[in-house]
């Protein structure tokens, strides 16, 4: 657990944006994840290629995972707060409806209202760093190479504008 919260912090509740807050977060989720940094049998990377969360990943078991994954869920995650009151409306119009013009689906119909999601299938996104949000949209825009183990949000990600993107990031870090 040391090694994990220097990065994530020892409550999951990172201090920063360039690391998510892994508090609260579903623990099938996050098992998920772990195992998407590690390369598969006959793969050449994983599918989530990280060189940090991919070094950290190849020293655990998956009893370790587990173990972690259930370490992170029963922490109590600190709310965040959106920065920029010019763009919450923007943000809550993408999260809540979506942009029917580019075929983007309104965000809470995977992660919820709240941004609580879905156990083991949708991860929450409430309280998130709006600048881990950002950077994971980003990924997600890029597909293989980047962060290409969701092809649902590669296709809604890729679909969205730079200054879409950060708004709904920035709603996400304030949403409860």
């Amino acid at each position: 657990m040391q090694v994990c919260a220097s990065c994530h912090g020892a409550d999951g509740n990172s201090a920063g944006g360039a690391y998510p807050k892994l508090a609260g977060q579903h623990p099938d989720y996050l098992v998920k994840q772990l195992k998407d940094f590690k390369p598969q049998p006959g793969a050449r990377q994983p599918v989530r290629n990280n060189a940090i969360m991919t070094g950290m990943a190849a020293a655990l078991s998956d009893q370790d995972m587990v173990n972690v994954a259930a370490y992170f869920a029963a922490q109590a995650q600190k709310p965040g707060y959106a920065h920029n009151k010019d763009t919450v409306p923007l943000g809550q119009k993408i999260y809540r409806g979506g942009v029917a013009d580019k075929g983007v689906p309104a965000c809470a119909s995977c992660h919820g209202p709240t941004g609580q999601g879905i156990p083991s299938q949708y991860p929450r996104l409430s309280g998130q760093w709006t600048e881990y949000t950002v950077a994971q949209l980003n990924a997600f825009t890029q597909g293989p190479g980047a962060r290409n183990n969701n092809e649902a949000m590669h296709a809604v990600a890729s679909r969205l504008s730079d200054s879409e993107i950060k708004a709904v990031a920035d709603y996400i870090a304030g949403l409860h």
